[in-house]
């Protein structure tokens, strides 16, 4: 699959949330965490130490201290994941290729910074917010389905998932030769109009 994400928090101060997050982006593939304005009590153990299956020997942790701090990739869309009205719902977002992801603090929404740097703002389209991690989660996982790595689902719990087609490599395509395929498929369509 083309493309990359990555995920982090805005204002955190619970280690368990942001090792559960490096854990889980880990396994959804993600290519990095981040943090921004972390609030972890002094003293306590690096988040990275909360994630029992120490991630971060296989995916970086980011902290930053502010969003000018901030630096991400260029093309990078900042999606900021929040639930406020203004918000689409995740089951119609289309996620982008290259996009790195953020939620907001346990008790606290995105700061108004950081909700005017996002590109877009999404929600989970749930009653009442979500643990950070969980929502991370789930954002992650909806992306993985989004891009189609899968087959369909199947139509009853008894039958099997219908399944994802195979993919068909063509042969080079020069430039002449894609200009007259461009040119017949046009003549094709315009006999079709007629």
């Amino acid at each position: 699959m083309r493309g990359y994400f990555a995920i982090g928090f805005e204002g955190v101060s619970k280690t368990g949330n942001v090792g559960n997050l490096i854990r889980t982006a880990n396994g959804f593939g993600a290519a990095f965490v981040f943090s921004v304005r972390h609030n972890l009590p002094d003293g306590e153990l690096s988040p990275v130490l909360a994630d029992t299956s120490k991630s971060d020997k296989s995916i970086p942790y980011y902290e930053y201290d502010s969003l000018e701090e901030m630096h991400l990739p260029k093309k990078c869309k900042i999606i900021g994941i929040e639930l406020c009205d203004e918000a689409v719902d995740l089951p119609t977002f289309r996620h982008p290729q290259n996009a790195a992801y953020i939620l907001g603090s346990e008790r606290l929404s995105l700061s108004q910074g950081m909700m005017d740097a996002c590109d877009h703002i999404i929600k989970i389209p749930t009653k009442f917010c979500l643990n950070v991690a969980t929502a991370g989660a789930i954002v992650m996982y909806d992306r993985q389905l989004s891009f189609g790595k899968f087959g369909e689902r199947a139509i009853t719990p008894r039958s099997e998932p219908i399944a994802r087609p195979k993919h068909v490599r063509g042969g080079p395509i020069f430039r002449t030769k894609r200009f007259e395929q461009l040119k017949e498929q046009a003549n094709l369509k315009e006999q079709k109009g007629k």
